[in-house]
C-alpha cells in the first residue's frame, strides 16, 4: 500500500546521486545499496573511521568505546549490551516509562506554543537515561550538557588533520573537554557511585561488573548520550514533520495498529536517515563487486558509505525510491529502514528503542490535534554526518484523551 507523501526533506546541497561507486576527492564514495552493504560487512578488511574515531586517543582507556571498537572485543561488547536493547526487552521494560514521559511532557504544554525538537530532546534523554543508568541528575540539565558537545568547528575526514586549522583544533578541545568534565561531574559520576552501592539492571551497572574504569564508563555514556538521545530527537521531529504535512499519511497512521505504525516510521527513516554518512578505513586490500563490475580498494583507503543515496538506490528499492511507501518490498536481508542504523558488525542496536519512542510520543501528539505554527529549519552537523531540525513550532488544540493510547 502506497501513501503519497512529500519528497525527501533531508537532501543536502552538493551531494551527488551518481556514480554508484567511485574514487572521488581521495576517498571512495559508495551510493549503491548492495555495495554499501559489502563495505559495512567487510569486518576483517575495515575499521570504524566515522565520528572522528581515528582521532580518539586509545592509551588512556582500558576498554575501547563500543561505537569505535572492532574485532572480537567489539563483538563481545555488542552481545552483552544487546540484551538491554532487544525488541522484547524494550517493549516490556520501557514502554510504560515512555508513555508516562510522553503524557507528562504533552500535558505540560497546555495550549501554549512550543518547539517539538525541544520537547523531543527531553523525552529521548529521559528514556535513554533510564536504559543507561544516568538517573541521578535532572533531565533538562543533562540534555543541555549533551547538546553542548555539538558546538564544534567543522571538519572533513578526507583531509589531513580533518582540514582544521590550529585555532579550530584549540576551539574543538575547549568546546569538547569542558562539556565532558561537566557531564562526568554532574551526571556520570553520581550514577556510578549509586550503581557501585546498589547495582541495577542497566548499562552502567553492567559496565561496572565488567571491570570498566570510571573513564571507560564516561566515554560509553557519552556515546549513548550523543548517538542515542540526541539523534532520536532529530528523527522524532522529522517523522512529525512528515505526518503533520501529509493528511493521508497522518490518517493512515492514526488508524493503524502498532506494527503498521512502526513500518511507517522505518520507511521515513529509510527516506530521511539521521546519520547520512558512515565511514570505514580499509586495513587490507579487498574487492567490491556489482554485476560484472569490480573495484579494488587498497589498504589505507577511506570509504564513505553515503547512506542517503544508498537508501534511495532505485536499482535496489525501486524507481519510486524517493516516495514514502511503508511496507515496500526491499531486497532480502535489507532492514526496513535501509542502512539508517548501519549494517554488519557496527549496526546500531538501538533501532527498537528509537522507533518505539517515536511511536509512543507521536501517537499521543496527533491525538492532541497539533497546529503547526512554524516550519523547522534544516541544518547539518559534521560530528554525526547528519541533519538537524530546529523550530517545528506547535500548539495543541485538544486535551489529553485515551485516543493517544493505542496498542
Amino acid at each position: 500500500m502506497t501513501t503519497p507523501a512529500p519528497r525527501r526533506r533531508s537532501s543536502r546541497a552538493g551531494e551527488r546521486e551518481v556514480p554508484r561507486v567511485a574514487l572521488e576527492d581521495g576517498l571512495w564514495r559508495i551510493r549503491s545499496l548492495p555495495v554499501a552493504r559489502q563495505v559495512l560487512r567487510a569486518r576483517r578488511e575495515t575499521t570504524q573511521a566515522g565520528f572522528t574515531a581515528e582521532w580518539i586517543p586509545k592509551g588512556w582507556l582500558r576498554h575501547h568505546p563500543i561505537l569505535i571498537s572492532d574485532g572480537p572485543l567489539h563483538d563481545a561488547q555488542r552481545v552483552k549490551v544487546g540484551r538491554f536493547l532487544a525488541p522484547a526487552v524494550v517493549a516490556d521494560r520501557y514502554l510504560n516509562l515512555m508513555e508516562r514521559g510522553a503524557d507528562a511532557l504533552l500535558d505540560g504544554q497546555g495550549r501554549d506554543e512550543f518547539a517539538l525538537d525541544d520537547l523531543a530532546l527531553l523525552y529521548s534523554v529521559e528514556v535513554t537515561a533510564h536504559v543507561v543508568g544516568l538517573t541521578e541528575s535532572r533531565v533538562p540539565a543533562m540534555a543541555r550538557r549533551l547538546v553542548s558537545f555539538f558546538r564544534q568547528p567543522p571538519f572533513d575526514l578526507a583531509k589531513p588533520r580533518l582540514g582544521r586549522t590550529p585555532r579550530q583544533w584549540a576551539t574543538a578541545a575547549a568546546n569538547g573537554l569542558w562539556p565532558l568534565v561537566r557531564f562526568h561531574l554532574a551526571d556520570v559520576r553520581p550514577a556510578i557511585r549509586k550503581r557501585r552501592r546498589l547495582p541495577a539492571d542497566d548499562i552502567i551497572s553492567h559496565l561496572i561488573a565488567e571491570g570498566y574504569t570510571d573513564a571507560d564508563i564516561l566515554v560509553e555514556c557519552l556515546t549513548y548520550g550523543t548517538a542515542g538521545m540526541v539523534t532520536t530527537r532529530e528523527f522524532i521531529t522529522m517523522a512529525a514533520w512528515h505526518l503533520l504535512d501529509d493528511q493521508d499519511l497522518a490518517d493512515r497512521y492514526r488508524a493503524a495498529q502498532r506494527p503498521e505504525r512502526l513500518a511507517i516510521f522505518n520507511e521515513i527513516l529509510r527516506l530521511e536517515p539521521v546519520v547520512g554518512h558512515l565511514y570505514r578505513r580499509a586495513t587490507a586490500p579487498f574487492t567490491l563487486t556489482e554485476g560484472d563490475r569490480t573495484w579494488a580498494v587498497a589498504s589505507g583507503d577511506l570509504i564513505d558509505v553515503a547512506v542517503r543515496q544508498a537508501n534511495a538506490d532505485p536499482d535496489a528499492v525501486g524507481a519510486d525510491a524517493l516516495t514514502l511507501c511503508p511496507g515496500r518490498r526491499l531486497p532480502a536481508g535489507v532492514n526496513q529502514a535501509g542502512l539508517s542504523f548501519g549494517d554488519g558488525a557496527h549496526r546500531c542496536p538501538g533501532q527498537p528503542l528509537a522507533i518505539l519512542e517515536a511511536d509512543v510520543l507521536l501517537t499521543r501528539l496527533l491525538a492532541r490535534e497539533p497546529v503547526v505554527l512554524g516550519e523547522p529549519a534544516l541544518g547539518w552537523d559534521d560530528l554525526i554526518a547528519g541533519y538537524t531540525l530546529r523550530g517545528l513550532r506547535l500548539r495543541l488544540e485538544a486535551p489529553a484523551t485515551t485516543a493517544g493510547r493505542q496498542p
